[in-house]
């Protein structure tokens, strides 16, 4: 048996030590978190896409009472991005959470299905996605890949059987 380790990169930085673009993708992503329909959990996220061509997408969790039927906000964001903006390269999601029964005191991070899509975009626009997590204190957790947020990535090849 021989035991290797995986290696992670990511920033801890201020929300002012953010460029402009940046600022403005947290903001962005904060304030779509008011159009989330979180009834059930009570756990609102809101997510911001900048695209290469300066164009920014919002997203926002969609619950409904048949669970899984909602849909997380990094996924309405991609996906809508992906149906209206097909060719341009996403360069930066922005994301930030709110709970109505809990205070948030650190960053939010996607979850695996949310995760699995980030990295299908970033493998299909053969383009790194820079990651913003931001938590309530206003620090910002920033990842230049999606891969960093998830090393054992399922990849399309391994359905391919030609």
């Amino acid at each position: 048996m021989i035991e290797q380790k995986i290696n992670t990169s990511f920033f801890i930085a201020d929300l002012d030590e953010l460029s402009t673009d940046e600022q403005m993708l947290v903001e962005k992503a904060q304030n779509i978190l008011k159009t989330s329909y979180s009834s059930y959990s009570g756990f609102s996220v809101g997510a911001s896409v900048l695209l290469d061509n300066g164009v920014t997408v919002e997203g926002s969790n969609q619950e409904n009472v048949a669970y899984p039927s909602g849909l997380c906000a990094e996924r309405v964001a991609l996906f809508y991005t992906g149906a209206q903006y097909p060719n341009s390269t996403i360069k930066t999601i922005a994301i930030s959470a709110l709970s109505k029964s809990f205070e948030i005191k650190d960053y939010i991070s996607p979850c695996g299905a949310c995760r699995q899509v980030m990295a299908e975009y970033e493998e299909k626009q053969n383009a790194k996605i820079k990651v913003l997590l931001h938590s309530p204190n206003d620090k910002v957790l920033i990842s230049n890949s999606v891969e960093d947020l998830l090393p054992f990535v399922f990849r399309s090849p391994f359905l391919k059987r030609f």
